[in-house]
């Protein structure tokens, strides 16, 4: 009963809220940068991720090149989303190459045996997707096959793309349709080699991915960005043990994963639209611990490269629900709610405050899997308030990190607490500062002082993602439920900046 006048309780309108306050200070003495590609993308075979998602039928009545959907492709352009990788995730260790080359009807047809268990027909292969990564004007990141492949299919594959010389591959290439070199840098050496890529051992792993690294040659114009596949969350040994054992001139970044999870039960992970305040608070905790799972695993790769040379790259990220009901379980469809949006302002703050240290991340993942940006349904399609945070946030990219310092008041919830308010900055390079604040209290609205030390400014202006209720989703039947509003909470109060952030909220402001 309790649980049900609580949902209630959740599903009205706010009234009124309760009023506390914090502060900020921001200084413009960091020479970091937040790298654009904090803000990338991830596109398995998965689901319908790709099929029926960037890759429709032939017959489905929208805008198409060839068969991939370009009301998509315009919709992702818009959010200037700086890399996509692709084909997976733990896909990208069953896959091969050469099966998807070469005329479509001859391609070879295998079983996903990692989603669902269904026919893949390799319609979609490599030339494909760097037709997309055109379109979407993004920089292909390719994840390589070590599981069930070889050092000479990976070696083979980056000769097809980025290699002009004289060889078998390269007239195969050209035979395809692409005389010219694709000049793919970011190549991942594997995917989650601790499990599904393998079941390796950190030491086996970090002896693979040397013999796979010394056989993947740089091309001109084409020197490669090697990432290591990196840890299981947590598991700073792999970290230790990569970063012990192979050379750092070897190496671009190191990979991370790590989900939120609502439950913190991987069996049973919790609904994506029904849930309790004290089910919101234990995700928002989950969230958060990527704060310092970033920070341990930053540490130790600071032991080996205090340069910071070596990026730690997020390469997967996101909440995971269980599936839709009536879905495939295997296809990891899930609904986008507000409460999504925050966990996407909270993680993209905690990266660009990381920044000296992540370069590179990309969240798990664009199309109809797991945190989406875009859902579809035939020729429908939808933006979720996912996808409004990356709207929001894109100012961000390639800026000059501010340093911050937050005094934020606490979000209590059955006894426990954690800060209501989290927030990153930066300066473009028009000499404009944005700040992103995320209010994680669900009734109170937070006023913040803000003191910036050392910046001139004069007018302030904002936009806001919030609705009345956290479990608010976009649907196909009201696909605008949740978009960017205006926002004028925010003024100039002397030398100081004053912001009263609503509850449940997320805030973007621009000083000039």
């Amino acid at each position: 009963m309790k649980k049900y006048v609580l949902l209630l309780l959740l599903a009205a309108p706010v009234v009124a809220c309760a009023q506390s306050s914090g502060s900020i200070t921001i200084t413009n003495d960091s020479k970091a940068i937040i790298s654009k590609h904090i803000y990338g993308q991830f596109a398995e075979h998965l689901g319908r991720g790709i099929y029926d998602g960037f890759w429709v039928d032939k017959n489905l009545p929208v805008k198409k090149q060839d068969r991939i959907r370009l009301d998509l492709v315009a919709a992702l352009k818009k959010i200037k989303i700086p890399n996509l990788r692709w084909p997976g995730g733990c896909f990208a260790d069953e896959y091969h190459w050469r099966d998807g080359i070469g005329p479509s009807a001859q391609r070879p047809r295998m079983v996903n045996s990692n989603w669902g268990g269904v026919t893949e027909d390799n319609s979609f292969g490599t030339h494909e997707f760097l037709e997309l990564a055109k379109l979407l004007g993004t920089e292909p990141y390719i994840a390589g096959n070590v599981g069930s492949g070889t050092v000479d299919e990976m070696s083979k594959w980056i000769e097809y793309l980025n290699s002009n010389g004289t060889s078998t591959v390269v007239q195969q290439r050209k035979a395809n349709g692409h005389p010219e070199p694709y000049k793919v840098a970011f190549w991942g050496v594997g995917n989650e080699n601790w499990g599904c890529g393998g079941n390796m051992t950190a030491e086996y792993y970090a002896n693979e991915f040397k013999r796979y690294a010394s056989f993947a040659k740089d091309y001109p114009g084409a020197r490669l960005k090697k990432i290591a596949s990196g840890a299981n969350a947590d598991d700073y040994n792999w970290t230790e043990t990569i970063m012990k054992n192979v050379p750092n001139h070897m190496m671009w970044g190191v990979s991370m994963h790590y989900y939120t999870l609502p439950t913190g039960n991987w069996g049973k992970k919790g609904s994506a639209t029904s849930f309790s305040e004290s089910e919101y608070f234990s995700t928002m905790v989950n969230c958060m611990r990527m704060d310092e799972i970033v920070s341990k695993h930053s540490a130790i790769m600071d032991k080996y490269d205090p340069e910071k040379k070596v990026g730690l790259v997020v390469d997967e990220w996101g909440i995971w629900t269980d599936p839709e009901p009536g879905s495939n379980p295997g296809f990891l469809y899930q609904q986008n709610s507000l409460r999504d949006a925050l966990i996407a302002g909270t993680t993209l703050n905690i990266f660009n405050n990381h920044c000296d240290r992540v370069k590179m991340a990309e969240l798990a993942q664009t199309i109809n899997v797991l945190q989406a940006l875009i859902l579809t349904q035939k020729e429908k399609m939808i933006l979720t308030p996912t996808y409004h945070i990356f709207d929001m946030y894109q100012v961000h990219q390639d800026a000059k990190y501010l340093n911050i310092k937050l005094n934020s008041p606490d979000y209590e919830v059955d006894g426990k607490k954690i800060a209501a308010v989290n927030a990153s900055a930066s300066q473009d390079a028009s000499g404009k500062i944005h700040i992103s604040l995320v209010n994680l209290d669900l009734h109170n609205t937070i006023t913040i002082s803000t003191a910036l030390k050392n910046i001139n400014w004069s007018t302030v202006k904002g936009t806001i993602l919030t609705s009345a209720n956290i479990t608010d989703v976009n649907t196909f039947e009201q696909p605008k439920k949740l978009q960017l509003q205006n926002f004028s909470g925010a003024k100039k109060d002397g030398d100081k900046l004053v912001v009263v952030i609503p509850s449940k909220s997320v805030v973007t402001l621009e000083l000039n």
